[in-house]
């Protein structure tokens, strides 16, 4: 985590987030209307809220979070946003999920809001970036939280 940040408006953070919803599924893509995977639309997010991207991402596969035990998605994500127990997120918060127990986190989504029943909003193959409830099954599998940062005015990001 870096230190000294504040976080950005959840309500800002949804807004972008869900502009993104319909995209097509795209691996490796970050394109609004395009394409994009489930690390696409959080690069899509860090954009619309700091108008750049935090690093240049590194080409990978589908397999990546199976090829190896270290936390590659978590660590990336301590370096530009601020790490929050899973518990105390809310709406806004970027959610990592371990999609095999005992393996990485290599899924990722943004948690949306519901009066009935939580839900998130993230990139999967066969349904493109979609708003769906957040269900005992994802829950289970949530491992990392994170809030994106607010955008700085004094050079910090």
């Amino acid at each position: 985590m870096i230190p000294n940040l504040v976080s950005a408006d959840p309500s800002a953070v949804l807004a972008i987030a869900r502009a993104w919803i319909g995209t097509p599924y795209l691996h490796q893509s970050s394109a609004q209307g395009v394409g994009a995977d489930c690390l696409g639309l959080a690069r899509g997010v860090w954009r619309g809220l700091h108008g750049g991207e935090p690093w240049q991402v590194p080409p990978y596969t589908r397999d990546w979070g199976e090829a190896g035990a270290r936390e590659v998605l978590a660590d990336a994500a301590r370096a530009a946003l601020i790490e929050i127990p899973v518990q105390a997120a809310g709406p806004g918060a970027l959610i990592l999920f371990r999609m095999v127990a005992g393996s990485p986190a290599k899924h990722c989504g943004v948690l949306g809001e519901s009066l009935i029943r939580p839900s998130f909003i993230h990139a999967y193959d066969r349904t493109g970036v979609i708003e769906e409830p957040l269900t005992e099954a994802w829950m289970r599998r949530a491992a990392f939280a994170f809030l994106f940062p607010a955008a700085s005015t004094e050079g910090v990001i």
